[in-house]
């Protein structure tokens, strides 16, 4: 079982930015010296849900600082980037690090980002498919040209060439939230990333989709097998002496920053949306996530891995908005939770 940290840089109520992405950059230190696995990082425009608007960045930053974790963006937005451009960071991370760098992508959502950069609604709604496989010739071939509806050029050379460590280029995982997604993903044989607002038996669900679809595709059962190794389950963590602790933890913060953070997201074209009550989310993320002692920490990964197959986890420890505590959170998830899973 691989367990890591999902960091989302986020700013709660009363704190700068700056502090936010301070407290991201000592998570992921912690959790190197806690022997965790990997450090996963979101990517957000304009609003304080997080501060981290190019998550390719901060990972190279995180990987200059460290020498043994992995580092993976979780994940950077397809339709407001351009799949070169993010190529070459990715192999440019990939070949920098030696190999411990892992692009996760996604849709993102139907944001004034859209706006902003110039994308248009076209590339969340119908775009990811074209993005995505330009994305992955780059990662793949020698030389890359593209006649598209949206991205069109003449052939040339990919510079540098991820391919070159042994394995081949970065591994990429697909953020999947919808059945169209899902199979998106399955028909590449990528492994996917489901997010935490999901309980055992959705991600179950998707992930048996997930097979069934790559298998129809053509992928041969090893090939399925040893992409859905790399599936990823994000979540929450908080680790403490009792269930009442923990929970009492991410109630007295979580809330709040939910409530200022994904109010100030806005709509590509202004219209109005429903936003999930706060406190009753952060609840639901305690009962489908280890938030408690070590032993009911564990026991939720392991049942998560039982029901869904997935063994790996991107898992959020800045729920407390502290960065002591998210740095006690983080090495408890290491020296206590860690060994009753071996």
């Amino acid at each position: 079982m691989r367990v890591g940290v999902f960091v989302l840089a986020a700013q709660f109520p009363g704190q700068g930015q700056g502090e936010a992405l301070h407290r991201a950059i000592s998570t992921a230190d912690a959790a190197e010296a806690a022997g965790l696995d990997a450090v996963w990082l979101a990517e957000h425009h304009f609003v304080p849900y997080g501060v981290c608007p190019s998550a390719a960045t901060l990972a190279g930053v995180l990987l200059g600082r460290t020498s043994r974790i992995g580092v993976g963006t979780a994940v950077s937005v397809l339709p407001t980037a351009h799949p070169v451009a993010l190529g070459e960071q990715a192999a440019l991370l990939h070949l920098a690090s030696g190999g411990r760098f892992t692009l996760g992508v996604g849709r993102g959502g139907p944001w004034v980002d859209l706006t902003v950069f110039g994308a248009g609604i076209a590339a969340f709604e119908s775009g990811f498919p074209e993005s995505l496989d330009l994305l992955l010739r780059w990662l793949r071939e020698p030389a890359v040209g593209a006649d598209g509806p949206r991205y069109a050029f003449p052939e040339v050379p990919v510079v540098p060439r991820p391919d070159e460590l042994d394995g081949g280029g970065p591994p990429v995982v697909v953020a999947c939230t919808s059945p169209a997604t899902v199979r998106l993903a399955a028909e590449r044989a990528l492994p996917m990333m489901l997010g935490m607002h999901c309980g055992d038996e959705d991600k179950a669900g998707m992930v048996a989709l997930w097979r069934r679809t790559a298998l129809a595709a053509g992928h041969s059962p090893d090939a399925v097998a040893a992409a859905a190794a790399g599936h990823v389950s994000a979540g929450v963590v908080q680790v403490a002496d009792t269930r009442q602790d923990a929970v009492e933890t991410l109630l007295k913060a979580m809330p709040d920053w939910l409530q200022q953070g994904l109010a100030a997201h806005r709509t590509y074209d202004g219209s109005p949306r429903a936003m999930r009550d706060p406190h009753a989310y952060t609840e639901l993320l305690c009962e489908l996530h280890p938030v408690g002692s070590p032993r009911l920490c564990a026991d939720r990964l392991a049942a998560t891995a039982e029901a869904t197959g997935i063994t790996r986890f991107a898992l959020l420890a800045e729920g407390s908005g502290d960065l002591d505590a998210t740095e006690v959170n983080v090495a408890r998830l290491g020296s206590d939770v860690l060994p009753e899973l071996a």
